[in-house]
Formats: structure tokens, C-alpha cells, sequence
């Protein structure tokens, strides 16, 4: 019997010995690998920490002590150890498992994550509601070097250090983001993992200056100036003690001993403190370990060979956003690209071999990006910035403060907006829509097909002066849109399909979804025109005039939530000339399943919407 079919929980965790952890840590990585190779899910990230969740979970009282994961995608050994081993066929699935921690799943996720940077921030303040309390428990904060380059980390770090909270804070160094790690701070990293000497000479540094007499202010300040130079050349940590943290490490974090050993010395450390952990990304499978870039998140895959099971040759509207900018930045040399540690994910891989000196990766920064993007258009060159929806949503004031006010040409490539699917609420791209539509000088376009958005994306960089978004969703294109060759012009739109019963209005993908429900209709004897919006600021509000002057009915159809919509514009231009149904996803954070079944389970998909439109026209 393996130990792990034993361990339902912490409790049972603990009944082993010191000896066996490292046995049980090798069976948890056969059964991540086994699970995710049929899941798909986040796979490098958590074959990185086995070693180091073990010997939490070991050494706190959990749920007493509490687990904040930052971002959250490594938390699958988390949930092997707190009960939800048998659910993990069930991971990212529909009503089942989600990638990230939850609290509404298990007591043991105190806190639910899915964007990096945030878990200092959350476990400062479950430590000051403890100390508020007159509570004592433990609050550990796991954060990755990646997620440590965003700024809300420093800003948490900073009122950390100088507020004697007594917190844990893991630094899991695997030097990957989902790209590889760029930067200062990386670099930083990169030289404290070289120094073991750091707990041994910190103490012996401090007592031989501490004891040194002082005389005067001016030898007083010598001393302090010396003493700090002298800990500047022997402390790694040196950074984390300026801000008021006790460092320790740098630790093997796949050595269980020593992170035992660690634990132990940081549960008696008054204040806040930093355990720097160095871990290997992928660590167990010599695919991940070789690539952990492309074994970040998974499809499922065939273990022997690591190859996906569904592998797809066609590609995506990320790949065709790559190559189409490629292709302008031939001919324009004043095209930059920015991507926030994702150059594989948002296309841009080809881009940054052909032109290194013109991609900037501003790491797990998107406020940096977005402003860094302002100050370059500032300076004449035109930057497009490429990140994903859910993840813009951390930049919205950059967009209106350093882009939109100053009316700067800055292009922003919304890659994953709509539904993403099995990443579930977090990741979602429902809501960019909202706050790009209500802010001025901003453009907001969304193609229906690939010919639309390298149209768009010429026209957004070569034609446009000022602020402009392109919206478009993950994955690959399942059919041309017709009409979709015709040349792009500002805020006008096309009708894809003549009708004469009820207009039909959509934007990006759903304008096919909009033909499909055409199709369906028109088996009822219902002739419906489909108008491809192409622009969702500002909206071609004439074509849709002398659409609806003509069927007096209209249908909106948008993957986003309802009072965020651009169906509410399009209602209230048309409340005077047509009935209007509005079909949007619900006023709710929508969970994790297949693009496809949350369709369905919202009544967005083909059948329900035009199973709605026939009640709409009393069919």
C-alpha cells in the first residue's frame, strides 16, 4: 500500500515519519502527473513545490494555520494533502475541482487566488484581524519569484517590514513566471541563490557591530555606514532586511530536512519573515523540467511522449495576432511590442526572435507595461501591448490616466477576452469590455474571424491616432464570417447576412454564433439579419437604424455581463424604432468547464438564444 492512499488529510499526514515524507513526496508526483495527463491543468508549477507543500502542511496545524497560495495554480499537491485526492479527476471540469484555491471547496483554502501578487497583501491582513483578535496561529504566504515583480508585492512587502506583524512569507524561487523570469529582481535572485552563508554570518556580523563601542555622533554614524556595507557584502538578503524582514535562506526546496529544519526556526521569529525556497519548475518529468514554459498549463497529454492527445496543427487568434504583427513591424519600424511575462502565451515568440531589441517584457507588471506603453507613444513610437483580458483589469487606471487622458497612441491586443473556460471566474475575459467602452478617446474593436483581426490590427497601428483595443478569444477559428475581407473603417460595421424578420447585432465570435442561430431560425420559416459590429466603440448606430427600420425587431448578442454590455447602448439608440432583446451572460462570476458547456449553462449557446428569439417574436 503507498502512503498516499493513507493520507485524507493533514491528520494523517502527520503520522508518518521524517524518513517516509520523501517517499510519500515521489508518489505525489506520479499522481499529479498521472491526473493532469488526463485533466489538462497547470503541471510544472506543481511538480515544482511537492517537496515544499509536504512539509507545510507537516509542520503548521492546518486549517488553525493558514495557506495563502498567491496566483493559486500551484495548489494541486495542496489539495492531494487536504482531502481532495479522489477529486482529482474532477480538476477543472464542470462542478468539479478548480484549478485555484477556493474557500466555498475546502476550510483548508482560507483564501481564494487566481492573479499573482496578491497573497502578502491578503495574509497582512488576516494577520492583523488575528492580532486584532488576540488569536495565535500561523499565516504563511506562498509567493513565486515571478509574482514578486508585480508591484502590489512590494507595496505589501513595505508595510510588512515596518509593521512587526509576525507573518511567513515563502519566496518559492523557481526562476520561471509562466516565461522565464526577466528583470532586476531576477537577477538578484538569481545571485542570493549562490550564497548559502547567510543565517551564520548575519548573526556573527551584528554581534561583533553591535558590541562595537560608540563615541560621538559622527563615529556613530561611521559605525551604521560600515555596518551596513559589511552585511551589503556578506547578506544575500540584504534587500528584505533593509525593509524589515528577517531573511533565511537561500533553502533546497526539494530537500525535506532542511525545510522542516527551516519551519521550525521561523514558527519562533517574532515579526515577518522570508523563507527563500529555490525549487526546480517541473521537477519529476523530464518533459516539464526541460520546457516548463510549455508544461505551465496543459491540455491533456500522453505521458511517455508529452505530446498533447488532442494536439492541434491550426492556429490560434494568438499565433495569427503574432505573425500579422510580425509582418507590420516589417514595415514599420517604429512598432513595438510589450507582453507582461507571457511572449509564448499571447503569440509573441516569433516577434521577439526577429526583432529582440524592440519586445519589451515588463515580467508580472501589467501597470508598469500599460504606462511604460504611454511614455514610448509619448516619445513617437507606437507600442501594442498584449495581454490577456483578465489580466488588464489590473491596469484600468494606467488606460484612462497615462493612455486615454493624454489621447496616446497606444494599441492594446485583448487576447482570451470572453470565456476562457476551465480557469475559471478569475480568468474570464468578461468584463474589459465594461470599463474600455465608458472611457474617452478609446476605440474598441472586435473581429469575427482571422482576416478581420489582421485587418484590424493593421488599421489599429498604421491608421488610427490615439487609444485603441482589440479584442478577440482564445483558442482557434472555426469558420469565416462572410464579408469579413471587406476593408475596416471607423465604427462601421457590415451586415453579414440579409434578413427581413428580426435583426441580430453581435461583436468578435458571437457574430458567428449569430449565423449558426440564423440557421436555426430559418428551419421555422424566421429570416434573420446578422450585422457584424466589427467596431463596439463607437457603434455603428446607422447601420443598425436601417437595419431595424426594416425588421423591426433586434436581438443583442455580447459574451459579457449585462450591465457592462454594449447592448445597453444599442438599446437605448433603438428603444424608439424596435423591440430589443438582449442576450448577454448573467450578472455572475461564471465558474470553470469548457467554453462550450458555460455557454449552454448560461442559455448562450446556438439553440438557447434562438429557442429565445422565437418566444421574442411570439413564434
Amino acid at each position: 500500500m503507498k502512503f498516499l492512499d493513507k493520507i485524507n488529510s493533514p491528520l494523517e499526514l502527520k503520522q508518518l515519519k521524517t524518513s517516509e515524507l520523501p517517499i510519500l513526496a515521489n508518489e505525489i508526483r506520479e499522481y499529479i502527473i498521472q491526473s493532469v495527463s488526463k485533466t489538462g491543468g497547470h503541471l510544472a508549477s506543481n511538480l515544482g513545490v511537492v517537496e515544499l507543500t509536504v512539509a507545510m502542511h507537516y509542520s503548521l496545524n492546518t486549517p488553525e494555520d493558514k495557506i495563502i497560495w498567491d496566483v493559486g495554480h500551484q495548489s494541486y499537491v495542496h489539495k492531494i494533502l487536504t482531502g481532495r485526492k479522489n477529486e482529482m479527476s474532477t480538476l477543472r471540469q464542470l462542478k468539479g475541482l478548480s484549478g485555484f484555491p477556493k474557500r466555498a471547496e475546502s476550510i483548508y483554502d482560507c483564501f481564494d487566488t487566481g492573479h499573482s501578487s496578491t497573497s502578502i497583501s491578503a495574509a497582512m491582513g488576516m494577520a492583523r484581524a488575528r492580532d486584532l483578535k488576540k488569536e495565535n496561529y500561523e499565516i504563511v504566504a506562498v509567493i513565486g519569484d515571478g509574482a514578486l515583480t508585480g508591484g502590489m508585492a512590494f507595496e505589501a512587502l513595505n508595510d510588512a517590514g515596518r509593521s512587526n506583524t509576525k507573518l511567513i512569507i515563502i519566496l518559492n524561487d523557481n526562476e520561471m513566471s509562466i516565461s522565464k523570469n526577466v528583470g532586476g529582481l531576477s537577477k538578484y535572485l538569481s545571485k542570493v541563490r549562490t550564497d548559502t552563508r547567510y543565517l551564520s554570518t548575519k548573526k556573527d556580523v551584528e554581534k561583533i557591530l553591535n558590541n562595537m563601542p560608540v563615541a560621538g555622533g559622527k563615529v556613530k554614524a561611521f559605525l551604521k555606514r560600515a555596518k551596513d556595507a559589511v552585511k551589503q557584502m556578506v547578506v544575500p538578503g540584504m534587500l528584505f532586511e533593509e525593509l524589515g524582514l528577517t531573511y533565511m535562506g537561500p533553502i533546497d526546496g526539494h530537500n525535506i530536512d532542511d525545510l522542516l529544519e527551516a519551519f521550525k526556526t521561523a514558527k519562533n521569529i517574532e515579526g515577518p519573515l522570508i523563507m527563500h525556497v529555490v525549487t526546480k519548475k517541473g521537477k519529476g518529468y523530464k518533459f516539464a523540467e526541460q520546457r516548463p514554459n510549455e508544461y505551465h498549463g496543459v491540455s491533456a497529454f500522453d505521458i511517455e511522449t508529452g505530446k498533447n492527445i488532442k494536439e492541434s496543427t491550426v492556429a490560434s487568434y494568438s499565433d495569427v495576432f503574432g505573425k500579422k504583427l510580425c509582418e507590420i513591424a516589417e514595415n514599420n519600424n517604429n512598432v513595438v511590442a510589450i507582453t507582461a511575462a507571457m511572449t509564448d502565451g499571447t503569440g509573441l515568440t516569433n516577434f521577439a526572435r526577429k526583432f529582440p531589441k524592440r519586445i519589451f517584457d515588463a515580467g508580472i507588471a501589467e501597470q508598469h507595461a500599460v504606462t511604460m506603453a504611454a511614455g514610448l507613444a509619448a516619445n513617437g513610437i507606437v507600442p501594442v501591448v498584449a495581454l490577456y483580458s483578465s489580466f488588464l483589469q489590473r491596469a484600468y487606471d494606467q488606460v484612462i490616466h497615462d493612455v486615454a487622458i493624454q489621447n496616446l497612441h497606444v494599441v492594446l491586443a485583448v487576447d482570451r477576452a470572453g470565456l476562457v473556460g476551465n480557469d475559471g471566474e478569475t480568468h474570464q475575459g468578461v468584463f474589459d469590455e465594461s470599463f474600455l467602452i465608458q472611457i474617452p478617446n478609446m476605440t474598441v474593436m472586435c473581429p469575427a474571424d482571422y482576416r478581420e483581426l489582421e485587418s484590424m490590427l493593421e488599421y489599429a497601428v498604421n491608421e488610427i491616432d490615439g487609444p485603441v483595443a482589440i479584442r478577440y478569444p482564445r483558442g482557434s477559428l472555426k469558420e469565416y464570417v462572410s464579408g469579413s475581407y471587406k476593408k475596416i473603417e471607423k465604427g462601421k460595421g457590415i451586415v453579414a447576412e440579409e434578413g427581413s424578420d428580426v435583426t441580430i447585432a453581435a461583436s468578435g465570435k458571437m457574430v458567428v454564433t449569430a449565423l449558426h442561430v440564423r440557421e436555426i431560425l430559418k428551419e421555422q420559416d424566421i429570416d434573420a439579419e446578422v450585422v457584424n459590429l466589427r467596431f463596439i466603440k463607437p457603434l455603428d448606430d446607422n447601420l443598425l437604424l436601417k437595419s431595424v427600420m426594416k425588421t423591426k425587431k433586434a436581438v443583442v448578442i455580447d459574451e459579457a455581463v449585462p450591465w457592462g454590455s454594449f447592448a445597453l447602448s444599442i438599446k437605448a439608440a433603438l428603444q424608439d424604432h424596435a423591440d430589443v432583446l438582449i442576450k448577454t451572460l448573467p450578472d455572475e462570476f461564471i465558474r470553470h468547464g469548457t467554453v462550450e458547456e458555460l455557454l449552454k449553462e448560461n442559455n448562450m449557446d446556438p439553440e438557447s438564444i434562438a429557442y429565445d428569439i422565437k418566444k421574442f417574436l411570439g413564434r
